[in-house]
């Protein structure tokens, strides 16, 4: 019966990743040898962005008793997504899953890259509901990433830096709904070199609800030239960031009832609000 294989995992400040498997001592391998990312097929995964592939193949070699090592350089371009991670022994046998072993993701906590980056990389190993070794891969040229945020009875205010392009005149963010048919909410934008604020009025939000629960997308608008930027949290070690980031729902009057307005993350990590009408009501 082939033994589990565990893959420890130490992550580095510019979004390399080094994995040390443990295998049993006198365990041989090839020339080909190989630990083996695949991007996962599913509906919420897009495919490999043009310039990358879906299966990525990292050389294996010795690294003491017990022990091989692979690495994943920050040069190595990974598709947005979830990468499944493999050990390819060059032995002939399919490759097998990876078990999560022991991480050092210290790097990535409060990870701050250059501002004028061109492309940002960000990389989380991560356990999958089976148990199996994965990683949540972000790919994103320019990147706003979500700092603070603040929910207040006036609105939410939202703090962050923006990588990748530089902010001008006429320089906003866009809450943008999901539902077709409404217009966006722009609120401008304080800017101090690559770092912004902005403050989202609920009131706007309130005043174009219809029913049910309705999701707004945050972008940022930061040049005529440049494409609106998702704004997003990446830059730390939660691969998920829904589940540990949690902000409350305000009440907000409109019109003839009380909504519920609050901000919260994507399965992305992308930032967005929501704004609930009565319970019960659809």
């Amino acid at each position: 019966m082939p033994v589990d294989l565990k893959a420890d995992c130490i992550a580095d400040s510019a979004g390399g990743l080094t994995f040390d498997l443990n295998v049993p001592q006198g365990t041989g391998t090839t020339w080909s040898a190989a630990l083996v990312l695949r991007l996962r097929a599913g509906a919420d995964d897009t495919g490999a962005a043009e310039g990358t592939d879906d299966e990525v193949r990292l050389p294996l070699g010795p690294n003491g008793p017990g022990r091989l090592r692979a690495v994943l350089p920050s040069t190595v371009a990974l598709a947005e997504g979830r990468w499944h991670a493999f050990a390819d022994l060059g032995d002939g046998v399919d490759p097998r899953r990876l078990l999560p072993g022991v991480n050092d993701l210290r790097s990535l906590v409060d990870r701050r890259p250059l501002a004028g980056i061109g492309r940002l990389g960000v990389r989380i190993p991560y356990a999958t509901k089976l148990g199996n070794l994965a990683l949540r891969s972000w790919l994103r040229g320019p990147h706003a990433e979500a700092g603070d945020i603040l929910v207040a009875p006036e609105g939410l205010t939202v703090t962050g830096r923006l990588y990748g392009a530089s902010p001008t005149a006429g320089a906003h963010a866009e809450a943008r709904a999901r539902r077709a048919g409404l217009d966006p909410v722009a609120v401008p934008l304080t800017v101090d070199g690559p770092d912004f604020r902005f403050t989202l009025p609920f009131e706007e939000l309130a005043a174009r609800w219809r029913h049910g629960s309705e999701p707004w997308d945050l972008w940022l608008c930061p040049a005529a030239e440049v494409p609106p930027v998702r704004i997003a949290r990446l830059l730390d070690d939660v691969p998920e960031k829904k589940q540990v980031f949690s902000y409350p729902a305000l009440s907000v009057p409109a019109a003839d009832r009380e909504l519920r307005i609050g901000p919260y993350y994507t399965l992305d990590n992308d930032l967005a609000v929501r704004v609930s009408g009565p319970a019960g009501e659809a």
